[in-house]
């Protein structure tokens, strides 16, 4: 069995869990709170008779993570450990397994399924589990389905059960839950706890420790000027103007800004109104005009080539399946637009100026330092393969020996990534071949990366939570935390944002914690006897909604044509997530 030393900090703040407290340890990204939590589990084994440990985690990778890296080297040679997925058999006989293994690690989804079932061989109850280890733990609130297997906790306790798992929850920020001031903060913070039913724990003693341990990057805003002149975009937003004036906007609807998140956010609900109206001409140039404000989105962050691309994508598919005149006119409009459009993506003088400081970024680490490592930190799988394909083909990049690799989401679609190839990227990443990753915010929260000399936020709008946990993968000694944005952008202001809900959450934290035991415990019994009565009325309303709205009274239309394809009595949910279509004549 590997060598099992903590440091100081990670004793303390798991000290109070190994007197059979619920505790939530609260250390920065890389501070090793899974280590804490081995550590509390090999303890629990030892001192509990018949112990039966439960790692959730809230995403299907960080089971076989976890397993590999930390539970299965620390306690596999004395306990019976196990990871469970959805992609494992031993998911159908859930039930069994936790009857026959000492650990097992799992996502939520699979536990509170199994707590669910009535199943014999899958159904598990919760006085079966004598300690739950709930990992990124932040995550457990509203319809979360954290919250959802706490929420089978409370009930009991709140009915006076007593055979209840021990809680241990792990965060590296809980976060603000959007407030922002420190009634608010510490509202949520409290909320938080009360969903855990735990107190919230950090390092006092040994911070000098912890600070040594997990040194803070440098943070470096690289600010470039708007480009003088753009005229690929105007030409994309003169096209939209052109669809502007052939739709029949609604009176008194207003479209903002073209190339903003509100523009996009304005066209999708002048979608919605026009399949709620059956007005095809109104959708198809809401979802043509979305394609038109994706692009500028590109061109904005990317290469012009790169927003061009997706139109071609785009209208490539449309052009063959013109049903109507709408649809004449959209893929005519494009077509006539089209020579013109390529002319100007292939004018070097109205290149992308962030493009241009993202690469003297990532010159100025990789250039001096043998060994950088480094993640661009990018909004959307497209622009993780635009970036890849620049790093690719840019001399001067290759010539300084960045090999960069794409790290996306797993799952089943054709720009997911499977769980296989994530795990080779990273691999690869740690022994080197790879230097360089292009990365979703995937990266961001729970993954086992090698710690890097660079992290480069790129076109992000994220919140304080998803930022510290970007920042925490710049560990080296001296690393960089950059964040490439346009003078004036909304970029710099929600970053900055970012920090002062930052240093917001540890004051609401530090309130919180410095409260009496009987006044803390007195608040949460009250916020979790809340919350039972607010999910009762909620339950109650859900009822009420689908006795007034039975499945076949909806019906499923092509979003294209606005064909009926399926009524909603066709449908069915299996293992709680996914909606299915049982009838044959369907294909």
């Amino acid at each position: 069995m590997a060598a099992f030393e903590l440091y100081a900090y990670q004793k303390e703040v798991a000290e109070r869990a190994l007197h059979k407290e619920n505790i939530i340890i609260w250390l920065p990204t890389g501070g090793g709170k899974t280590r804490a939590a081995v550590y509390v589990a090999k303890k629990h084994l030892e001192a509990t008779p018949r112990a039966k440990v439960v790692v959730l985690v809230n995403k299907v990778h960080l089971v076989d993570q976890h397993y590999k890296n930390e539970f299965k080297p620390h306690l596999g040679r004395d306990y019976k450990v196990l990871p469970v997925s959805g992609e494992t058999v031993e998911k159908d006989f859930f039930g069994k397994v936790l009857q026959d293994m000492d650990v097992v690690i799992c996502t939520a989804q699979l536990l509170h399924n199994a707590l669910i079932d009535k199943d014999e061989d899958k159904h598990v109850e919760l006085s079966d589990i004598t300690l739950l280890i709930i990992d990124e733990c932040h995550h457990t609130n509203k319809d979360a389905v954290y919250n959802k297997v706490m929420t089978f906790y409370l009930e009991k306790k709140l009915k006076g059960e007593k055979s209840l798992p021990q809680i241990l929850g792990l965060t590296a920020s809980p976060g603000t839950g959007g407030a922002r001031d420190l009634q608010k903060a510490t509202e949520h913070i409290l909320q938080i706890c009360a969903n855990l039913d735990s107190a919230i724990v950090s390092t006092t003693n040994f911070v000098a420790e912890l600070n040594e341990k997990v040194p803070r990057p440098i943070k470096q805003f690289d600010i470039v000027d708007p480009r003088p002149e753009d005229p690929f975009g105007d030409q994309l937003k003169s096209m939209m103007l052109m669809i502007h004036e052939f739709m029949n906007i609604p009176p008194g609807f207003r479209l903002r800004q073209c190339g903003t998140q509100e523009y996009e956010a304005d066209v999708v609900e002048l979608e919605k109104i026009g399949v709620k109206t059956e007005d095809r001409m109104l959708a198809q140039c809401a979802l043509h005009l979305r394609e038109y404000n994706d692009a500028l989105l590109i061109n904005d962050t990317l290469r012009m080539i790169d927003a061009y691309h997706c139109l071609v994508e785009f209208y490539r598919n449309k052009i063959t399946r013109e049903i109507e005149g709408t649809d004449i006119f959209l893929a005519g409009l494009f077509q006539e637009n089209q020579a013109e459009l390529e002319i100007l993506v292939k004018d070097s003088r109205y290149g992308n100026p962030k493009m241009d400081k993202l690469k003297s970024t990532l010159l100025e680490q990789f250039v001096p330092r043998e060994n950088s490592k480094g993640i661009i930190f990018s909004k959307t799988r497209k622009s993780t393969h635009c970036l890849n394909d620049w790093v690719l083909n840019d001399k001067e990049l290759k010539e300084a020996g960045i090999k960069p690799a794409i790290l996306t989401g797993a799952g089943n679609g054709i720009s997911h990534m499977t769980l296989n190839e994530q795990s080779e990227t990273i691999r690869n990443f740690r022994q080197g071949a790879v230097n360089l990753l292009v990365s979703t915010s995937v990266a961001e929260e729970g993954l086992d990366i090698p710690e890097c000399n660079l992290v480069v936020r790129y076109g992000l709008l994220t919140n304080e939570i998803a930022q510290q946990q970007a920042s925490g993968r710049a560990r080296a000694k001296d690393s960089l935390y950059s964040v490439v944005a346009q003078s004036g952008g909304p970029e710099v202001r929600r970053e900055r944002t970012n920090d002062y809900l930052k240093e917001l959450t540890e004051k609401a934290i530090a309130k919180v914690q410095e409260m009496c035991p009987r006044e803390f415990s007195k608040k949460i019994a009250a916020l979790q006897r809340e919350a039972a009565i607010q999910r009762s009325l909620a339950e109650k309303l859900k009822m009420e909604k689908r006795s007034r709205y039975p499945a076949a009274s909806f019906n499923l239309v092509c979003r294209s044509c606005f064909t009926s394809v399926a009524p909603g009595s066709d449908l069915r949910l299996l293992d709680g997530v996914h909606y299915v279509n049982v009838n044959p004549d369907f294909e």
